[in-house]
């Protein structure tokens, strides 16, 4: 079993922390957080939290930091990124380790998300010698035109808790080669892997002489989080979490005419042909639904299955079910650890009460057992119950069976989040009928596979109350520059466009 103690000292943890950092740790002036572990409830670390004074003093160092920051050329920030790339090799085990013990999620996954950060650096390296622009053919003589991007300044990252860090990276890397400085807001209930991770970035910066690029501040959404959505100087805001709190997001960045990228609510769901591989199906059903306890953004909540196939898939998904051992994720042979807190405890339990009164029959689990640990369950609904419209952020699967492949897309469609879809089938028609423009509606549609463990290289996002975002790989370095359109007249004349003739 790993040491707690010996992961927190080799990451540069002490017991007490203060909450903001800009290459620097600034002595901040906020109420203390505790950092408990949903594992056994253990202390892991006390954090001192920062307030608007706080905030300011980060945005003043980043602020300075970004005049220099932005007229570095864009393949030396590769390279500074890169060495950060190096410093999570060399430390995987152990933030793999943290992102477990504060989070839950088992160790595999805990390291997963690191090594997913690593790959994002890399991906940001290669980026950063290809930040395009399109060059376009002037209708007036002896005119060129071309489109530039310029980095836009600040960058303000809030995360959640069920991907302490991988998220963070997603954008902050790419920010970075862009050209911009980042100010990150974790998640309140993992803030000890922020604190892990400056460390690394801190180290890589002063090799070079540089602060204020990437910068922490630790807070409530009242002192830290409402300040940044409202602050012009951060002409773009990345929020990762609830729908609830993306519209928050919306509203009060919008009102300033500043930019947002969302990634909001899931509520993903899987159709089952009656040509699909059963057993390929299934085990993507197991790992969507109790893959980190359910507290995906890309968890399987919904399974349609066609009639011809339910019987047997249904049986392998419970014999399936039987066998994943719940407890300590350290532990080998674990598959799911708790969920974050005993009020997510509360909240499957409550929503596991309300599908019982909607018609839903409970086919597996549903238990809460001690702690943070709950039975993975597997919920038989007769239709699409109203709770469905929701997203419960626990490992229920609702399973619903239906006839043709049409009953199966609008029940799929008919939710407000849309970030992530699969089907299973052998079949061409199909397949192409959920791919095409009356199929799936989300961001994300995969044949054959299931709805979680989307590669890097595609960039990640959803539509509708999903929030519209899009992260990671493909063009989406372009949300963290601005696009300039350049003409330049070479010629001794000044023609109009569209032929106009003026005086």
């Amino acid at each position: 079993m790993v040491s707690t103690q010996d992961v927190l000292n080799r990451l540069g943890i002490a017991r007490l922390n203060p909450g903001a950092a800009t290459g620097d740790w600034i002595a901040t002036h906020g109420p203390e957080l505790i950092s408990y572990s949903p594992i056994n409830g253990q202390e892991l670390g006390r954090v001192q939290t920062a307030q608007r004074q706080d905030l300011e003093q980060v945005i003043a160092v980043a602020t300075e930091a970004f005049h220099a920051w932005r007229m570095m050329p864009a393949p030396q920030r590769g390279m500074i990124v890169r060495e950060i790339g190096l410093e999570l090799r060399e430390h995987l085990d152990d933030l793999g380790a943290l992102v477990s013990l504060e989070m839950g999620k088992i160790l595999a996954e805990g390291r997963g998300e690191v090594q997913e950060m690593i790959d994002v650096a890399d991906f940001a390296v290669g980026l950063s010698r290809q930040l395009y622009g399109l060059t376009m053919h002037s209708e007036r003589p002896g005119h060129r035109m071309y489109e530039q991007w310029h980095p836009l300044g600040h960058v303000g990252v809030i995360t959640a808790f069920n991907f302490p860090a991988a998220v963070w990276a997603w954008n902050a890397l790419i920010a970075a080669v862009c050209g911009d400085c980042i100010v990150w807001k974790p998640s309140e209930q993992t803030p000890l892997t922020a604190i892990a991770v400056q460390h690394i970035c801190d180290r890589v910066l002063a090799r070079h002489g540089l602060k204020g690029i990437f910068n922490l501040v630790i807070g409530s959404v009242g002192d830290i989080g409402e300040p940044m959505l409202a602050d012009r100087r951060f002409p773009l805001i990345s929020a990762t979490g609830s729908c609830r709190m993306g519209r928050r997001v919306g509203a009060v960045v919008g009102e300033r005419l500043g930019r947002t990228l969302l990634e909001l609510g899931g509520n993903n769901g899987i159709i089952v042909m009656d040509d699909a591989d059963v057993e390929l199906a299934a085990r993507a059903a197991l790992f969507g639904a109790v893959g980190t306890a359910g507290q995906r953004c890309t968890s399987l909540r919904r399974l349609f299955l066609h009639r011809q196939i339910a019987g047997p898939m249904m049986e392998r998904l419970k014999a399936a079910y039987a066998q994943v051992k719940i407890g300590h994720p350290l532990e080998a042979g674990t598959l799911m650890g708790p969920l974050i807190n005993r009020q997510a405890v509360e909240t499957m339990q409550a929503g596991l009460a309300t599908i019982r009164e909607q018609g839903g029959e409970v086919l597996y689990g549903g238990r809460a057992l001690e702690g943070c640990y709950v039975e993975p369950t597997i919920v038989r609904a007769p239709a699409p119950l109203p709770i469905m419209q929701e997203e419960i952020f626990a490992p229920i699967l609702y399973v619903v069976e239906f006839d043709h492949l049409d009953q199966a897309m609008a029940w799929h469609n008919d939710v407000p989040q849309g970030l992530s879809s699969a089907m299973f089938t052998g079949g061409l028609i199909p397949a192409e009928t959920f791919l095409s423009h009356r199929g799936s509606d989300c961001g994300i549609a995969n044949i054959n596979i299931g709805t979680s463990g989307a590669e890097i290289g595609g960039a990640f996002g959803g539509e509708k109350d999903t929030g519209g975002g899009r992260e990671s790989g493909s063009d989406s370095w372009k949300a963290y520059m601005r696009r300039q359109t350049v003409t330049i007249n070479w010629s001794r004349d000044l023609p109009l466009a569209q032929g106009i003739q003026f005086g």
